[in-house]
């Protein structure tokens, strides 16, 4: 049996990739959508051709394109995103610590009716006494800023999950345009997220999810970035040095300022919420594989293994140290006020080892954090139960939304209900997924599994691997009440997966009859996508409906 190189280009390989032998082609549907079943075809270019590969050429039409995606996700979601103007959901509590670690430093204690003060425009009723909190800083200090900017209101302290919900976007089209090598489908991808529903609500929401789900695609991004970048050294080098490859030897060290990039942006991302730390995790390993098939490319052959040490050490310091270092830092403004909960706690214990060992401000850090990892798995939020709960088994098919804010009962005549409707209306935000987006993102899913499985095509396993790392990880604790709104962070790299597989359905743009076939199939599916979104945009911005209407849009009674 003949070898297969580890990152060999498939038969249907995307829109861009390098020609390749490929059976005849069958003028039957059947035969062209067997095209999706991806075969291992072995890459004949040279070692520096392989190492130079790189998106395309394109890069202004591409930046163009990413800008102008990005300020079509800003506008949609701008309209009116301040409405309803009082604090939402869990905006009761991450609004509210936003503003006063403006105005203390750390998360103030507030009384029992400060949103009803906030409403009637009251906003500096917290007092000075620490609340315990479990979710690190970062992602309130964003909100924060919306609130410096334009004031303790529902539009300041949207304001951040706006700009961060719309810039995601942007990620998600470089990101896309750099594994496929295609910026069409880069195009695609951001488009898809741009009419996602559970982006779309988390976007206008003053919530952590949607600042974590920046960082961490901004963090899979400089991974991705640096897999060209070290690849691009090494071709240079064998080149400087005139050889093919390097005949056994490992080839040198390079300093890999991309891999720094993803540390202090997975540290931002674990800033935010602490689940982040899975995915720091699998591209940490990820990027250590990279190394080493990059250095078997070049000619490492046995020594390419050298790169657990030669590349893996100075990876793990600049992704896992210093996230780490950067996770720290995010805690700057506890560390250097004296009024946090739990702050005291190395003064008060000046004995332990932990102020020992640490001194007494980040022993008291070291203590906090214990008690939030308590919180976390203790038998309270074990034992809590809400009626939103979402097992995390239907969360890739958006099998149970969750509802943000209702209006119910409205009588007719009465705040724009129709005087001569015989039903009730209501007002409702449900944060929900375009169905129709997610559906086709979870096909897709499995046949990119597929292809990075049986094609071995790397560029398919990075979505994977990055959805699958901010999603399995929820199974291990499904005792206890769970939401579907933790999507957020896998919506990005499933929506990847689906333009990706578009991108094969469509084949390269000589093919001709197929392509234009492909065409259709890739615009029929963007058309049913975009006007799913439409359809459910009553129910994601509050609009006022009518009885049936509303349930006119609830297609399963998990969505109720």
């Amino acid at each position: 049996m003949t070898s297969v190189p580890p990152e060999a280009v498939p038969e249907a390989d995307l829109e861009t990739a390098p020609d390749v032998d490929v059976a005849p082609k069958s003028p039957r549907w059947g035969e062209r959508f067997r095209r999706l079943v991806p075969t291992r075809t072995v890459d004949t270019r040279s070692a520096i051709d392989r190492l130079r590969d790189a998106p395309p050429a394109d890069v202004l039409r591409s930046w163009l394109l990413t800008i102008g995606l990005t300020a079509l996700a800003f506008v949609v979601r701008f309209v009116g995103f301040w409405f309803p103007k009082g604090i939402l959901f869990d905006e009761t509590y991450y609004a509210k610590d936003a503003y006063t670690l403006l105005k203390l430093g750390y998360e103030g204690s507030w009384p029992e009716n400060a949103n009803d003060q906030i409403a009637s425009g009251n906003v500096d009723v917290f007092t000075t006494n620490a609340s315990f909190i479990v979710h690190p800083q970062v992602g309130k200090w964003l909100i924060a800023s919306g609130e410096w900017l334009f004031g303790m209101n529902s539009f300041g302290w949207r304001f951040a999950s706006l700009v961060f919900g719309s810039l995601m976007v942007a990620l998600v089209v470089r990101l896309a345009r750099r594994l496929s090598r295609s910026t069409m489908i880069g195009a695609i991808a951001g488009f898809l997220l741009c009419v996602d529903g559970l982006d779309f609500v988390m976007s206008r929401l003053a919530l952590l999810d949607i600042f974590e789900a920046f960082f961490i695609v901004a963090g899979v991004l400089a991974v991705v970035i640096d897999r060209d970048y070290f690849r691009h050294r090494l071709a240079r080098d064998l080149e400087t040095r005139g050889l093919s490859d390097y005949g056994g030897g490992k080839g040198p060290f390079v300093f890999r300022p991309w891999l720094i990039a993803a540390g202090v942006l997975f540290g931002l991302a674990m800033g935010t919420k602490w689940n982040a730390v899975f995915v720091l995790a699998s591209f940490g390993v990820l990027a250590v594989v990279w190394s080493i098939t990059a250095r078997r490319l070049a000619g490492a052959r046995r020594r390419s293994y050298g790169a657990l040490l030669l590349d893996g050490i100075p990876a793990f310091f600049s992704m896992v140290v210093l996230s780490f270092i950067v996770y720290v830092a995010t805690w700057f403004s506890w560390l250097r006020t004296q009024g946090g909960y739990d702050r005291q706690w190395g003064a008060q214990h000046p004995d332990s080892w932990q102020v020992h060992l640490l001194g007494k401000p980040l022993a008291s850090l070291l203590y906090y954090h214990k008690e939030i990892w308590d919180f976390h798995n203790g038998d309270y939020i074990k034992h809590s139960t809400h009626v939103y709960a979402a097992h995390p088994g239907g969360w890739l098919i958006n099998a149970r939304p969750i509802g943000i804010d209702a209006v119910n009962g409205i009588q007719p005549g009465v705040d724009g209900c129709p005087a001569n409707s015989t039903e009730n209306c209501l007002r409702v935000i449900s944060a929900t997924g375009t169905p129709t987006l997610w559906w086709f993102a979870a096909l897709a899913l499995l046949v990119s599994i597929a292809w990075w499985v049986a094609g071995r095509d790397w560029r398919f396993g990075v979505p994977i691997v990055a959805g699958m790392s901010t999603y399995l990880p929820w199974f291990n604790y499904t005792e206890r009440s769970l939401f579907f709104f933790y999507a957020i962070t896998i919506i990005p790299f499933t929506a990847i997966c689906l333009a990706m597989v578009l991108g094969l359905i469509l084949g390269k743009a000589d093919a001709g009859p197929r392509r234009r076939q492909g065409a259709i199939v890739a615009g029929v599916i963007l058309a049913i996508v975009t006007l799913n979104f439409a359809f459910i945009y009553p129910i994601i911005t509050d609009a006022l409906l009518t009885q049936s209407q509303w349930l006119a849009r609830m297609w399963f009674s998990s969505w109720i």
